[in-house]
């Protein structure tokens, strides 16, 4: 039987670990193309990484899963790179029907609850330019390849599907940076067929966070000791399986320049995570806490995301 993606061209730019794998290997698995890239390559780690996980180890698992995956070592900071990176898909492939714009490589440099004037300088001109100036980088020069079909999917990974403060000036300003950015680039392509929007997953259970808690996905609720919290996270393949799902649909257009939670698309499309379960963290959040999820509602992306003159001139022509 033909997958749903099966002859989709992808690039996962971030695909090292967490929700970028998620995103990769489950891309796969609906049997998409799936160029990997990340920084860190079997013997040679990321500068000052001491993760073992590499883009080759994910994309082996593209392909264990029923896709091919394509494992390319990409600095997004370095725009002759991501020149090169995008040169090669052309070359190999023709065109690219999917971005998912998963760059991150901030953990260690954002420290919740530390506030905004204690902030390190050179440590935050590092987190712009690895979680948004990466992201525009990457899109300038992958969206050419889709423009000549005139169609395809950019996806921005993002934390939160709020405007609730996220606990770090500079976390909540890069996470929310995306999301305008995915409204901003939706704009852009409105006389397109390309649909850009963005995407969050939940409480994350990925490969840092299990450390973190010191449990393995084998005992992932040991977890919960730590944090009640954890028993709502979900694996990086269930906002995988939420990409997918848009990269799959007929009418994504129509999901245009929002954020997207896996939880909702979990319950409009049917998937489930890799146990057969559903996590949805509003309803955990509600029911366990007692109080109102902080979502972000479409009265206010409207008058966030549409500036007076554009409203009054929908159809103004381009410059």
């Amino acid at each position: 039987m033909k997958k749903p993606l099966e002859g989709r061209i992808a690039l996962v730019a971030g695909a090292t670990r967490g929700a970028g794998r998620g995103i990769a290997t489950r891309l796969g698995e609906a049997g998409a193309t799936v160029y990997c890239t990340g920084r860190s390559v079997r013997g040679r780690p990321a500068s000052g990484d001491s993760r073992p996980e590499t883009v080759e180890e994910t994309a082996e698992q593209v392909t264990a899963l029923g896709g091919h995956g394509i494992p390319v070592r990409c600095d997004h900071t370095v725009e002759e790179e991501v020149i090169s990176l995008c040169e090669r898909i052309q070359k190999e492939q023709g065109r690219l029907d999917l971005l998912v714009n998963d760059i991150w490589g901030c953990d260690r440099l954002t420290h919740f609850g530390q506030p905004f004037w204690k902030q390190s300088i050179p440590d935050a001109r590092v987190m712009l330019e690895r979680a948004v100036l990466t992201h525009v980088i990457t899109s300038r020069h992958a969206v050419p390849l889709m423009l000549p079909r005139n169609q395809g999917l950019i996806v921005e990974i993002t934390d939160g599907d709020h405007f609730a403060y996220r606990g770090h000036v500079l976390y909540d300003v890069l996470k929310m940076a995306v999301i305008r950015l995915a409204f901003a680039m939706s704009r852009d392509l409105r006389r397109t067929g390309i649909t850009a929007l963005a995407v969050t997953p939940g409480f994350l259970r990925s490969e840092e966070m299990l450390e973190h808690f010191g449990v393995t996905e084998a005992n992932w609720r040991d977890g919960t000791k730590v944090d009640p919290d954890f028993i709502a996270s979900e694996t990086p393949a269930y906002v995988g399986r939420a990409v997918a799902a848009l990269a799959a649909d007929p009418n994504v257009a129509s999901k245009a320049g929002r954020v997207h939670s896996s939880w909702a698309l979990a319950r409009e499309y049917g998937f489930t995570d890799v146990d057969g379960s559903q996590p949805h963290w509003v309803d955990h959040f509600t029911r366990t806490h007692g109080l109102p999820y902080p979502v972000a509602d479409e009265a206010r992306y409207a008058t966030w995301g549409q500036s007076p003159i554009e409203a009054l001139r929908p159809n103004w022509p381009e410059s």
